[in-house]
């Protein structure tokens, strides 16, 4: 297929790398250094997401957050403008459920297809092509796009109209994080009360309360190894989605909204860029110690 990839960052980059592996003829825009390497692969590098979009079939975004996706959509030599009848745009980002919805209307006015599509799975499961996406768009336009889907991820589901994939998505996101916040805060508790947090750690791995959260950021949490996977910032972000969605639902979601504040204070503290398993180092803050 002829397919355009935007959006190269540390998830994009491999991504796309597995796409120009699979034999697909792959137009990439926002090419930088980190990112050369998929024009030797076999990538071509475009000069805007306008020409990306006219010359692709299917055009493919992985962007940061919902600003983000409508510029390169809707902005000056943007997707839309390179679009025709039958063309099709897949937004991996991880956006606004409600934002989507009216960016899909929109493209779809133009005579394209639109699915959602983000994921789950972070840079491991990128490079591993190992990825959970959770799409969101017609059932006939989701079977077009499935090779692609099975090209960069395992765990692929249909969840239902466009913008149902990007609601998964977030509920994905205020899952982990209340997890991530109640790991870290049971081994906070455990170290303050004297005991070894890493043997207690071992110990609960063997019963209810064992999760991949234990598994792998509890242990991430004792080691202090915060070199990002999913960074505090970008996970801050999709907790302020599932706050917006709650608010504009009439709908109270005070575990999620407290667990983006511990985020917010992280940030604050200079841990945005760090894995979000980081978010122990705050509550050891607010405990009295900790760096």
């Amino acid at each position: 297929m002829n397919i355009g990839f935007i959006g190269l960052g540390v998830m994009g980059r491999p991504m796309a790398g597995h796409l120009i592996a699979a034999g697909h003829q792959v137009a990439l825009h926002r090419v930088k250094e980190a990112s050369q390497a998929l024009v030797e692969q076999g990538g071509k590098a475009l000069s805007s997401a306008q020409a990306v979009a006219k010359a692709s079939d299917i055009v493919i975004l992985m962007l940061p957050d919902t600003p983000d996706v409508e510029a390169v959509l809707f902005g000056p030599d943007g997707v839309a403008a390179g679009l025709a009848p039958g063309k099709l745009v897949i937004d991996m980002s991880s956006i606004s459920p409600i934002a989507t919805k009216d960016f899909a209307k929109r493209i779809e006015a133009l005579g394209a297809d639109y699915l959602d599509a983000p994921v789950s799975g972070g840079e491991v499961g990128a490079k591993n092509a190992a990825l959970t996406i959770m799409v969101g768009g017609k059932e006939a336009v989701f079977e077009r796009a499935l090779p692609l889907f099975q090209t960069m991820g395992k765990n692929i589901t249909l969840v239902g109209g466009v913008g149902d994939g990007q609601t998964a998505k977030v509920a994905n996101q205020i899952i982990v994080g209340l997890n991530i916040q109640a790991v870290a805060e049971a081994l906070l508790f455990a170290r303050k009360a004297g005991a070894d947090p890493a043997k207690v750690r071992e110990a609960l791995m063997g019963g209810f309360a064992a999760s991949r959260v234990l598994e792998l950021h509890g242990e991430r949490m004792i080691k202090q190894t915060f070199d990002p996977g999913f960074r505090i910032r970008l996970h801050r972000k999709d907790l302020a989605l599932a706050v917006d969605a709650a608010r504009a639902l009439d709908l109270a979601l005070p575990n999620a909204a407290a667990t983006q504040q511990l985020m917010n204070a992280a940030v604050a503290r200079g841990d945005g860029d760090k894995d979000h398993s980081a978010l122990i180092r705050t509550l050891e803050a607010l405990a009295g110690g900790g760096n």
